[in-house]
């Protein structure tokens, strides 16, 4: 298990996603160059009606799922769009070793992983040098969190997660 490698999983709603943007947020203003995805939902009148995707160091975006995408790839009621989806998310990971101290996924779920160059290089990037935080969808838990440390985020843990992965990743720099 790499010591480098943090894998977050969970039910719906307990708070991955805000875990990882705190974390990015505690180690940025740290001087860390941080980078990678986000895959925050589209809403709309209150209800969920899509998801993006986010480069995080640039802000670069485009709308990869909604229920108004035609699409093959489906997620409940949801279209998947993998080109757009691979035209945020492709840039913002190649080269990452090279660009950022940590690299953020959130996340690594059936959505993404209809893209096969995603799945590739997220695999080259949990067995790489670079330091990676990632919320893992639970029906992928087993399968990646062979990779590194793996947290089960709660909510009872997660105010306090963000704090101690940053913590962990400042120790092994």
């Amino acid at each position: 298990m790499d010591k480098r490698k943090y894998l977050l999983t969970g039910p719906p709603g307990s708070g991955k996603s805000t875990v990882i943007m705190r974390c990015v947020g505690l180690l940025r203003m740290e001087g860390l160059r941080v980078g990678g995805i986000s895959t925050p939902e589209l809403r709309e009148k209150g209800r969920r009606i899509g998801f993006k995707v986010v480069d995080l160091a640039s802000g670069r975006e485009a709308i990869m799922a909604g229920v108004d995408i035609p699409s093959i790839h489906r997620v409940g009621r949801y279209g998947v769009d993998v080109t757009a989806f691979e035209s945020v998310a492709l840039p913002a990971l190649n080269g990452a070793e090279k660009r950022f101290d940590v690299v953020f996924i959130d996340e690594i779920g059936r959505m993404e992983l209809y893209s096969n160059l995603f799945r590739r290089r997220i695999i080259e990037l949990l067995t790489g040098p670079v330091t990676l935080i990632a919320v893992v969808h639970r029906d992928y838990a087993d399968l990646y969190g062979k990779y590194g440390a793996l947290f089960w985020v709660s909510r009872e843990n997660r105010d306090a997660l963000p704090l101690s992965l940053a913590s962990q990743v400042l120790r092994f720099r």
